[in-house]
């Protein structure tokens, strides 16, 4: 066991960039029911997840997942008491390696937020990052990635060697769409 063999991203954004309210909390009107099903189902594929510690998925089945819970609180790596499924990690301490490693899972990781944890692994390398938009405003809120709003999410995802694959409508009457953005 290592590193993940694919690293994907989830996220829906405002018009904005915005995954975020200003206090962190996932704003409502940003929530449709077309990206749920896509993001839920996705997840489900998913070997192992990697969130920030105020980063939620929203779903009954979250704590059967393994996951890796990016944070400050620990040195390195710490099991997560509040989930025996979880590795509390800190990225200044330990390696993605060592951190996939206890999860004692191999295959795809799945990150979904927040801002820091996005950028942290736009740097390491996406395979392949799923970005759905919804035609919402968003203001002063939390960007899916440091450096937004000065420059999109799609110029930062092309600036770390994503190209987009392909778009299409998830909700063709609200307007929500998904880019899947991917390597090579």
């Amino acid at each position: 066991m290592g590193l993940p063999r694919r690293i994907e991203g989830y996220a829906i954004v405002s018009r904005e960039g915005m995954i975020a309210n200003a206090d962190g909390t996932f704003p409502a009107h940003l929530k449709f029911e077309a990206d749920q099903r896509f993001y839920l189902g996705s997840l489900a594929h998913a070997d192992a997840i990697a969130n920030g510690r105020h980063s939620a998925e929203g779903d009954p089945r979250a704590a059967e997942r393994p996951r890796l819970v990016l944070t400050r609180r620990v040195p390195a790596l710490a099991p997560d008491p509040e989930n025996p499924k979880a590795v509390l990690w800190n990225p200044a301490g330990a390696s993605l390696a060592d951190a996939f490693a206890a999860l004692k899972v191999e295959g795809t990781l799945a990150v979904i937020g927040g801002t820091e944890v996005f950028g942290l692994f736009r740097h390491i390398g996406y395979d392949a990052f799923f970005l759905s938009r919804g035609p919402v405003s968003v203001p002063n809120g939390r960007p899916v990635f440091p450096g937004v709003p000065a420059k999109s999410p799609e110029v930062l995802l092309a600036e770390s060697g994503l190209h987009l694959a392909g778009e299409r409508p998830l909700d063709p009457q609200a307007g929500v769409t998904l880019e899947q953005w991917t390597r090579g």
